[in-house]
């Protein structure tokens, strides 16, 4: 299995973040910027290139994906960002879009209250949003009219269970296999994925950047995993990158 690690593209967080250096109103929920669709469609024209033959290579090694990439399978979060992201990639590869609810940002959808200063676990969208803004998204059967979260906001020692969980369940799913797996998730999770996968304690290490858009390939095969490349942004100019 290929598998590639792809943050959502620029959320109103994001933005909001890089002009004021603050999370004063916050979106629990933000949708994508006009910046980020850009930045959806031009990873959705890099993904979509045709995989040509081995050619001269005289072998199927192509770390850089400089072949084409192939993909079988989306995934995103039930976060709108995550949403929308994977929606632009779905239909450029022509592949069903499938909601996987475990690979949401760290916390889940939340607020923090202005008197306590305390995070509070919110609903989030619930079945009727998503089958009217997002039609072809493949839902979880459980998801009904009360929000796919409606829960508290989720602790640090939650985090890293569910990145252990993600990765069990990715392996079941298509680790014996030839598939080449794209899930688009968000830069908190991915720090606690990439920690779990190294066998790394969730206090003592650094940050893994993630940019938006920007994809990490890993590669599970029989002799082990192989990290080919982390945070690939190459098909973004400059200006873009975010």
């Amino acid at each position: 299995m290929q598998f590639y690690f792809i943050r959502h593209a620029q959320s109103e967080n994001n933005r909001r973040w890089l002009e004021t250096g603050s999370h004063h109103r916050r979106d629990s929920d933000p949708a994508l910027t006009t910046l980020g669709w850009r930045q959806a469609g031009r990873l959705a024209r890099f993904l979509e290139q045709p995989v040509t033959e081995l050619g001269d290579f005289g072998t199927d090694y192509d770390p850089q994906n400089a072949l084409g990439f192939g993909i079988t399978h989306i995934y995103c979060s039930l976060m709108v960002r995550s949403v929308a992201t994977g929606t632009v990639l779905a239909q450029a590869l022509d592949l069903p879009l499938v909601a996987w609810e475990d690979i949401h940002e760290i916390g889940g959808i939340h607020a923090r209250s202005e008197e306590t200063d305390e995070h509070l676990g919110l609903p989030g969208r619930d079945r009727a949003y998503f089958e009217d803004h997002y039609p072809g998204l493949v839902l979880p059967d459980g998801l009904g009219d009360e929000g796919w979260w409606s829960r508290p906001f989720e602790t640090y020692e939650e985090r890293p269970l569910r990145a252990k969980r993600v990765l069990e369940d990715l392996w079941d799913g298509h680790g014996d296999t030839d598939h080449h797996v794209a899930v688009i998730s968000h830069g908190g999770f991915y720090n606690h994925f990439m920690r779990v996968l190294l066998g790394l304690q969730q206090e003592e290490v650094p940050w893994f950047s993630l940019n938006n858009t920007a994809m990490t390939r890993i590669d599970f095969e029989e002799e082990g995993i192989w990290i080919q490349y982390t945070n690939r942004a190459d098909y973004l100019p400059r200006e873009m990158i975010t």
